[in-house]
């Protein structure tokens, strides 16, 4: 379990850790509680970049973490373009971000009409 994990909470109490789910990132084996955003889960275990920008290459992580920045996507179980702010972590999930995902914009200036 990450460092960054909240184990107690004065409101919310204290985390049930028999609901904790094995998952990979990038191939490597970590745990997160199960239902949580796969970014909450991904941060608890001190994993701050995403993927990489289209153009640039530079590492991406969480911004807007309410699913309208498009910032957090990456690869679950090989399906591209996974918001990991939106989508619950399940047991056993593969999650990438090796290499450039595809830019989703349309470049307008070069359409046929």
């Amino acid at each position: 379990m990450g460092s960054n994990r909240i184990e107690h909470h004065p409101v919310l109490g204290k985390l049930d850790l028999n609901s904790m789910i094995s998952f990979t990132f990038n191939g490597y084996k970590y745990y997160g509680k199960e239902g949580e955003p796969i970014a909450a889960a991904l941060l608890a275990n001190n994993i701050r970049v995403l993927r990489k920008h289209e153009e640039t290459g530079a590492g991406r992580g969480i911004y807007c973490n309410i699913g309208h920045c498009f910032e957090c996507r990456v690869s679950v179980n090989n399906q591209q373009g996974v918001r990991a702010c939106l989508t619950p972590l399940k047991k056993d999930m593969e999650i990438n971000s090796r290499g450039v995902l595809p830019n989703t914009v349309k470049d307008w200036s070069n359409r046929n009409e």
